[in-house]
């Protein structure tokens, strides 16, 4: 910076121009130029120099070094002594040379810095966000950590900005996603702003902290809460991108108070019944007991982790202000879209054709957006549906951005029973929308035929249009297929604008490998979007699940993004909302209490559990990484540590790299790579050699690929721009090779986790044990929507799917019961992963529990002795506590009586089917390794109509165990009736209790007898027989233990003889 002219003459002065707002500089009281920082001298004029020390951070934007206090400017808080003499314009410093030059010589130095920006003694230049790194090259801190390089035209605003600092003056520069850029519009607009908010009122001077200063240093979530300071909320683009918004005190206090009171009430209820057996009846008492403990236990475990429940806010306008400005290039992160199928067959193509249009057609910048189709199928059905869905999304596309319409997959658009033309002013709007709707319906009836075409394999296998085979014919035996139907080159809609790449993936198959199903194909997505894109952010749906909410990407942007919380954040989790649903919802389809109630518990604690579709996910979680540490905080409390605590994070390094650690950027996301360095740091070697091993450690952990290896390494996403195409393809089919993953840690400690057919609960598990936090974020328009099972076989063998991944999980070495505990895991976080995990195990507690009441009503026996006036207050609370419970939950959480009802019901009804085979088949493939599945064998469908569906009746095993028990219960109620007109009024008191407690049960089922029943009242004969089978053998076992007659009792022959 010495090299700028010493003898600038004054009119040159006049000329600078202040680099935030380009208004000129002017001078100070003594006719000098004014110079807002002594030690950078950034050329800032007096306007922004006051708008920053009184409504901004208080310190230059180049150098971070705080104002100092000049003649004339208002004091504000945090002033030193020194600078209270407004007679002082500059004070002392620890550096001297720096101070000197800005008292000798300020004019000349701003004049250097104007003209010779990237010139000085250093040879600093601009920074360059296209540069080229090697891919072999692994940039490194002071501290010796490995970060992520600066490849593929990330947002300016996210790096370090070269400056031309004077030598001697050590300056950090910030990596803060809130630093605005030099000269950024935004800049100009708040000056202007604040000028024109001092021209109409001068009041006292305000005190603001940015989020950035460390007000929320002891929350990362606290930044997105309501309490913001004034002046801060008038600055658009620093406002948090979110908010967390708490429920009312005025529900949720009376809902803690209720579960508190109910913990006491079932306390002294089980302590009544441990104290009080029934004596003639010891083997039901027993029984009951323990089931009521396992229910307690159950209870806990399910209900404290909805103790905090929260709801969130986007601000997509503070989103687009900060990184999508109109007329500018966008800065908004890139995107990976993965969609999975495996069965055109059993996945209709026309389904994931909609969904794959509705994500062409998002809104969000074309360029940043890439949809990765996986085959795992290798299906040539699959492949010539996504073809004819290429050509089709050239002209619909276009059609949706044009006219805004929602949602943008065509077939649930056009099937809306709406006013379509309600906010629409275009007059081209009613015949571009026939042309469109005819144009899809042609799509429609291509590929439909290309269905019909596929139901009959040919002999020597699928043929291409070119005439070689199809590679796919063998599904088990195949090589790695990738073509790119969209990308940057031709992939233009009919109205010329680019559309977003859209890639087909097969994975290569061999006999002899484990490709861990969807897992598997999904990891094959990591690797093939890192090396061909490499988006810093994922979102997974399955292939019916289709975008409803066009600005779905941006609203998990405004979490991903945000540069307070971002940082910390591993995924954005969605509900998953559902059509085709009958009205009712029957067998509980929509989930409506997990989805509104649980997971906003969660997501006031450590965030809702992943599941499995619907979610925008860090490219870095995926990778295994840790989060960034969070700043010191105070030491915790009990309840900190329950809600909001976490325990400390071991580290393997000495003290000595901890307190140099502590010097480092916190703003700046260090990722925790000492496990794969194996101590190459500080051991003697050269970089060159510390690099080649650091590689070596890379390739081991993530396969041998370079590209791939280089492509973890950067933060925000992008590829080489001197990577040919041919070469990125190239390298895309060696990651999705079959044996890729072997010798590494792909699917123990990388991407989604082996081990269990329910992969999304244990990867989301393993991200929220390395400290990260999720997000559940529930806009009012829902995000995605999908189709669900409303048969009821098909309903119970998808939750008996679900409730065999949680029994994998539960005897594998992930068990929430045990792993994890020196990771940053929550309590009630770990309170709701071990009650995924063992919530099928209650289908055992259950079933005997409602077997009983037959037993009761048969045997004439009760699990209750004669109750006191004491111990029926402890009854009477107990009920009453739960059905608080239930009408506080409904109310601060909105969902109706009939969803929340729905869901008792089929609770009981999975638990005593589905829940109870997935137990015992569990323990068969984990003990024993044999692997049992329980799948539909035969079909009866009702006639057709609206939810024909519904009515369909498919038999499974799944269906016996509660049909026996709705019919045993029945009998057992006729058998107590009638037992208790025989024996006179004196018999029906105890009666009513057994009766009260069978009810219940056939309550909980009726939804399921309707299913039973079907439309017309019929009933397959398999299920009549086997369940008269086993009625009939239980009461026929009654009646030989205790027939139902009438005792008659007579003398004693033996003592008094035959005259007595």
């Amino acid at each position: 910076m010495e090299n700028a002219s010493t003898g600038a003459k004054p009119s040159k002065q006049s000329e600078q121009v202040c680099q935030i707002c380009s208004d000129k500089i002017g001078t100070n009281s003594d006719g000098e130029l004014f110079v807002a920082c002594d030690v950078c001298a950034f050329p800032v004029c007096r306007p922004c120099y006051e708008y920053e020390r009184k409504d901004g951070n208080h310190c230059c934007p180049q150098c971070k070094t705080r104002y100092k206090r000049h003649k004339g400017s208002p004091a504000v808080h945090g002033d030193k002594v020194e600078d209270s003499d407004v007679d002082d314009v500059v004070s002392d410093t620890n550096e001297p040379s720096a101070s000197q030059m800005a008292k000798e010589k300020p004019p000349e130095r701003m004049l250097g810095w104007h003209m010779n920006h990237g010139q000085s003694s250093g040879e600093l230049g601009p920074p360059s966000y296209d540069k080229e790194v090697p891919i072999g090259h692994i940039p490194r801190l002071n501290s010796g950590r490995t970060i992520s390089g600066d490849l593929s035209a990330p947002s300016p605003e996210r790096f370090s900005m070269p400056s031309p600092v004077a030598s001697g003056a050590n300056i950090r520069m910030s990596r803060e996603f809130a630093s605005p850029g030099f000269g950024n519009v935004a800049w100009k607009e708040r000056i202007d702003g604040w000028k024109m908010k001092q021209e109409k009122s001068t009041g006292p001077p305000s005190v603001s902290h940015a989020p950035s200063e460390g007000r929320f240093v002891g929350d990362i979530d606290a930044s997105t809460d309501v309490a913001m300071d004034d002046s801060l909320l008038n600055d658009e683009t620093r406002q948090p991108l979110s908010r967390k918004v708490s429920i009312p005190s005025s529900r949720i206090n009376p809902y803690r108070m209720v579960i508190v009171l109910r913990l006491v009430v079932l306390g002294f209820f089980l302590h009544y019944r441990l104290t009080n057996p029934v004596t003639n009846a010891y083997p039901l008492w027993l029984i009951s007991v323990i089931c009521e403990i396992w229910f307690a236990i159950s209870w806990i475990l399910d209900q404290f982790p909805k103790w905090l429940p929260v709801n969130r806010e986007t601000y997509l306008d503070r989103l687009a202000l900060r990184y999508d400005r109109e007329g500018e290039p966008s800065q908004l992160a890139a995107v990976d879209i993965f969609v999975s199928t495996v069965d055109p067959l059993k996945e209709p193509p026309l389904v994931t054709a909609n969904t794959v249009l509705s994500i062409l057609a998002v809104d969000y910048p074309v360029d940043k957006v890439s949809c990765y189709v996986s085959d795992d199928g290798a299906a040539m059905l699959t492949f010539e549906a996504l073809s004819e869905t290429a050509e089709f999304a050239r002209k619909w596309v276009p059609f949706c951005k044009k006219y805004s319409i929602e949602p943008r997959a065509p077939e649930w658009y056009f099937a809306q029973k709406i006013d379509y033309l309600k906010d629409k002013v275009q007059p081209s709007f009613v015949k571009d929308r026939r042309a469109m709707k005819r144009e899809y319906e042609e799509f429609k009836i291509r590929i439909n035929g290309l269905v019909a075409k596929a139901q009959k394999v040919p002999e020597e296998g699928w043929v291409m249009q070119d005439g070689t085979p199809w590679p796919g014919n063998n599904t088990r035996d195949h090589p790695g297929m990738i073509q790119v139907f969209l990308g940057q080159n031709g992939g233009l809609d009919t109205d010329g604008n680019e559309l977003p790449r859209l890639v087909y993936v097969s994975r290569e198959k061999r006999p002899g490998f484990q490709h861990h199903k969807k897992a598997g194909a999904m990891n094959a997505l990591v690797r093939v979007s890192a090396v061909l894109t490499n988006g810093p952010f994922l979102l997974n749906l399955d292939c019916d699940h289709y975008i409803n909410n066009s600005k779905a990407l941006r609203e998990a942007m405004c979490f991903m993004m945000d540069p307070n919380l971002g940082k910390y954040v591993c995924y954005v989790q969605f509900p998953q909302r559902f059509d085709g649903i009958d009205r009712n919802d029957r067998y509980a389809n929509r989930n409506t209490v997990f989805f509104d109630i649980n997971l906003r518990g969660l997501d006031g604690i450590q965030g809702p559990v992943y599941v499995g579709t619907g979610c925008v996910f860090n490219r870095t979680a995926l990778y295994g990484y840790e989060p960034p540490l969070k700043p010191k905080q105070k030491k915790k409390g009990l309840f900190s540590s329950c809600f909001g605590g976490s325990g400390k994070k071991k580290s393997s390094k000495k003290d000595s790299k901890k307190k140099s650690s502590k010097h480092v950027d916190p703003t700046v996301p260090i990722f925790n790579l000492e496990d794969i360095e194996e101590g190459v740091e500080g051991a003697g070697f050269d970089e060159e050699k510390t690099l080649l091993m650091s590689q070596m450690s890379l390739e081991k952990r993530f396969g041998q690929s370079e590209v791939f290896v280089a492509s973890t390494l950067m933060e925000n996403g992008g590829v080489p721009p001197s990577a040919t195409p041919d070469n990125l393809l190239k390298e895309a089919i060696h990651v999705i090779s079959c044996g890729y993953e072997d010798k590494t840690e792909w699917g123990t400690e990388i991407g989604w986790i082996y081990g269990s057919v329910t992969e999304d609960i244990l990867t989301g598990f393993k991200m929220h044990a390395r400290g990260w936090r999720s997000i559940y974020c529930m806009p009012k328009r829902p995000a995605f929507k999908g189709s669900a099972p409303i048969n009821l076989s098909d309903r119970l063998n998808q939750v008996l799917r679900w409730a065999l991944g949680s029994v994998e999980i539960l005897f594998s070495r992930h068990c929430p019961i045990w792993y994890g505990y020196g990771g940053r895991l929550k309590w009630l976080e770990r309170f709701a992963y071990v009650n995924t995990t063992i919530y099928p195990i209650t289908s055992i507690p259950l079933l005997a529990y409602c077997t009983l009441p037959a037993v009761c009503l048969l045997t004439g026996k009760f699990i209750i002795p004669q109750i006191s006036n004491l111990a029926s207050i402890w009854f009477i609370s107990l009920f009453i506590s739960i059905f608080a419970t239930g009408i506080l939950e409904m109310r601060w959480s909105g969902v109706g009586i009939d969803e929340w009802w729905r869901n008792e019901q089929f609770w009981v009804i999975g638990g005593v089917s589905a829940h109870l085979f997935a137990v015992f088949q569990g323990l068969l493939k984990v003990l024993a390794g044999i692997d049992t599945n329980f799948t539909v064998t035969s079909k009866a469908s009702d006639e057709d109509g609206d939810f024909a569906e519904l009515y369909m009746f498919k038999w499974t095993t799944l269906l016996i165990p509660p049909t026996t028990l709705l019919i045993i219960n029945l009998v057992g109620v006729v058998a107590g009736v009638s037992y208790a007109i025989n024996s006179g009024y004196q018999s029906w008191g105890p009666l009513f209790g057994k009766l009260f407690f069978a009810f219940w049960v056939i309550i909980h089922l009726y939804p399921f007898l309707k299913g039973l029943m079907g439309r017309q009242n019929r009933t397959p004969t398999i299920v009549v027989v086997w369940s008269i089978l086993l009625a009939s053998i239980f009461s026929l076992l009654w009646v030989r233990v205790d027939p139902f007659t009438t005792r008659v009792t007579g003398p004693d022959i033996e003592q008094c003889g035959i005259n007595c």
